[in-house]
Formats: structure tokens, sequence, C-alpha cells
């Protein structure tokens, strides 16, 4: 048997190939499908099992083009939903992979409709657990992404519930040695503290994990609740995605208009700049938006522009606009860019930072504006005069600041505060707006 791990670190995702005796299957895979295409050519192997854990917020998989590609059968849950040909399987349901099996469990919490799998080897034992975005290293899957999303819909306190039920009554029995291999690792959004390590064991979180720990199911429900992180704009569309099929990859990409260098682009449009803060700050397009291309560039997209919002990617090279285009893609937000543009036409303007001195001494006359998470600014208030609002909310709630008096705003590092700079200015031109930017790491 040949278990690998699939790691995407930009999305903290993690997927999954086991093969047995000339058969593949994978678990939970990314919107790309040729490394899994790859690596069962590398083993003569077939690939004929696709399992989905449940319907992903974070990403978008490639069931449906893995399975038309291969003809392998796609296995979901019976409560998924899914409108695509499937194998509905449930609790207790056993899948034979060459000489080992994936066994179904039915784990609901983080969704309505989760199912972890436990794989059992040549020998019968519980070799591991693909446990999707139910048990984390370190932490459980976060219950308040499907109140609003999905074919089945619950609160977060039902949820909330189940996963108490999951884990006490299915997880927390498997064989201490089970080794464990969830979907995400440290930097995910599906939950509040998951370790970086990238698996584990029951034994293990048994002993670490919080989540695993004794307690009444209240007092569960309460730690759960509590301090759980933003969630973007893209969730509820990726779980649809999901739920429906996403189309093939490199189709979507190549619908993507590549318009000419130095293209003039229409007034109104929604223009994401994606070069680095100090080259946008000294020079850009009126209104565009500096959403930098880096690690985290697709979550960030995706937590500030609302789905089917359609945009333009600006840059200084067309490989560096189409490293950003297939990042979006891993989300579903291939289908939102109306072109890819190097260097576009029209009035250049620049931005500025203020130093720490300059700062201190327009304190009094300047709003301040803090674009950190909750959780963050909950750690650590660095201003008390400041007026809190996360970079995921600032579109929506820019109303809420002051036209008439010059900003100042700031983040943890410097990132979002140059993204938030840029959205603030394009809404009003005509104000100051500062950015601390890098500097904020004095305080």
């Amino acid at each position: 048997m040949i278990l690998e791990q699939f790691y995407d670190k930009g999305l903290a995702h993690g997927s999954y190939a086991i093969i047995s005796n000339g058969e593949m299957a994978v678990v939970d895979p990314a919107r790309d499908p040729q490394p899994y295409l790859e690596f069962a050519e590398q083993y003569g192997a077939k690939i004929t099992s696709i399992f989905e854990t449940h319907p992903h917020a974070d990403f978008v998989s490639s069931h449906l083009e893995l399975s038309k590609l291969t003809g392998a059968t796609i296995y979901v849950s019976q409560e998924y939903g899914a409108i695509y040909a499937h194998k509905a399987v449930m609790h207790g349901t056993e899948i034979k992979i060459g000489d080992v099996s994936i066994r179904v469990l039915f784990t609901p919490g983080h969704s309505p409709d989760s199912i972890s799998l436990l794989l059992i080897d040549e020998q019968g034992n519980e070799h591991a657990l693909f446990s999707g975005d139910t048990l984390f290293v370190g932490d459980v899957g976060r219950p308040d992404l499907r109140e609003n999303a999905g074919n089945i819909t619950a609160t977060r306190e039902k949820l909330a519930s189940a996963m108490y039920a999951s884990t006490r009554e299915i997880i927390m029995m498997l064989e201490p040695d089970t080794l464990v291999y969830p979907a995400h690792g440290a930097g995910s959004l599906c939950g509040k503290s998951l370790s970086p390590d990238l698996h584990s064991t029951i034994g293990r979180e048994l002993s670490s994990n919080y989540a695993l720990q004794p307690m009444d199911e209240p007092s569960f429900i309460k730690t759960l609740l509590a301090d759980q992180p933003f969630m973007p704009k893209y969730f509820g569309y990726n779980v649809e995605l999901n739920k429906n099929g996403a189309p093939n990859l490199q189709e979507s990409l190549d619908k993507v208009a590549r318009l000419p260098e130095g293209s003039v682009i229409e007034a109104g449009a929604i223009i994401i700049d994606i070069r680095p803060e100090e080259t946008f700050k000294a020079s850009h397009l009126k209104g565009a938006w500096n959403i930098q291309e880096g690690g985290k560039f697709e979550t960030w997209v995706g937590s500030i522009v609302a789905p089917h919002n359609s945009f333009y990617l600006v840059g200084d090279s067309s490989e560096q606009l189409e490293t950003a285009l297939f990042k979006l893609s891993k989300i579903g937000y291939e289908s939102f860019v109306k072109g890819l543009i190097v260097n576009p036409s029209g009035e250049k303007v620049s931005l500025s930072k203020i130093s720490i001195p300059d700062f201190e001494a327009k304190k009094s006359e300047l709003q301040i504006i803090d674009v950190r998470n909750q959780g963050e600014y909950k750690d650590k208030v660095i201003f008390p005069s400041a007026k809190h609002i996360p970079l995921p909310e600032l579109l929506d709630r820019a109303g809420e600041i002051d036209g008439s008096k010059p900003i100042v705003v700031h983040c943890a590092a410097g990132y979002r505060s140059a993204a938030a700079q840029s959205i603030l200015k394009s809404l009003n031109n005509e104000l100051e707006i500062y950015d601390i930017s890098d500097e904020i790491k004095k305080y």
C-alpha cells in the first residue's frame, strides 16, 4: 500500500492518494487534477475512487473533472445533495481499493453531511483516518459555516452538538495508534487553533486536543463556538460550487481574456493590482485595490470581493498574472476575472506611508482604522482611539468612517493595511489616507 499526502500551503489544504494492487483512491482533491493523474501514472495505478468528506467551503475540488477523466466513482455522504453522478454512502459502508478498504464513518459537526474515512489495511487493522474537517491536529472543524449554505443547513449550536457526538461516539473510539490525516493544517479558516503538524494519531489527539478533553456537552458547545475566525465571503459560494461540481480547470482558465498590454479599463470597474506594496504606492491606476500576490492571495481576494462581482487583474508581467489567476481558480474565482492586463493605461496616482514621528505628531487629527481580525484586536488593542473594522468588512462598513477627516490605517504587519488604504482611497479620492504599514510592528 502507498499513501501520499498532497499539501497546498496557500490554502493549508491536505488531500490524499491511496494505492493498493494497482487501484488508487483520491480523498478531497484540490482544483487541479494533474498531480493526482501524474501520481497514478508514476505507480502504474488506475484511479477508481474519489471521496469527498463534505462539500468544502474554502476550496474548489476537482472530483468531477477527475471522475470524467478517469471513470472513477465519486463517493459522498447520502446527506450531501450532489447533483452530479455519484454513489451515496452511509455510516459503515466499505469500499475496496485493491487489497485495502475504506470504511465510511458519518461524522457531522463541521457540516451536516461530513464523513470521515477509516483506512483498513491488508491485515484488517485500522491504519489511518482521513478526517476531513471533523478532526484536525489540535482542533476540530468549526460548526458555523452551514447556516446558510449547502443542501442541508443547520445552526452553529446544532452542529456543535453534532460534533460533540461525533467525537465522543465515533472518533474517540478508534484505536489510539490510528494515524490521523486531516483536510487542513495551520492557517486554515476552517478551525481556530490548528497545529502546523500535518498528521497525528488518535492517541496524541486524545491527550492534547482541547476539543477531545473531558467536558459536558454545554461546555463543549460554548468552547467550540468561542473565538472562531472570520468567514470569507467566498465560503458559501464554494459549498454550492462543490455540490454542483466545478467546470474543468483548464477550460475555465482559457476563457479568461488576456488583454493587450496598456489596455484601458472601463470606468467604475473593480481593479485588483497584485504588485508589491512599494511598487503600487509609487504609481498605480487610479481606483485600483492593492491585494498583493503572495501566500494568502486567493483567501484575501475571496474575503474582500463577494462572489459574482467581476474584476480585472493587473500587474507587471503576464507570468505574475497567470500565477495569480491560477491561485484564484482554487476558490473558483477565475470565472469572475474580466481580464488580465499588464501595465494598463489611464491616470496614475500614488499613496504614502506615514512615519512613526509624523503619525505621533498628527495622531489627534487622524481617524485611526484598525483592520486586523477580531481575535487579534481582542488580544491586543494597539490604539484605544482606533475604530476597528476588519479588512473583509471594510467595503460594507466604509459608511461608518468620517469622510471629512484624514485617515490612517494599520494591521499587524502591513499587508492588509496596504489593501485597506487602496480600497478607502478608491471610495474617496479627495481624502488624505495614510498607511502605517510595517512600522506598526514598533508598537
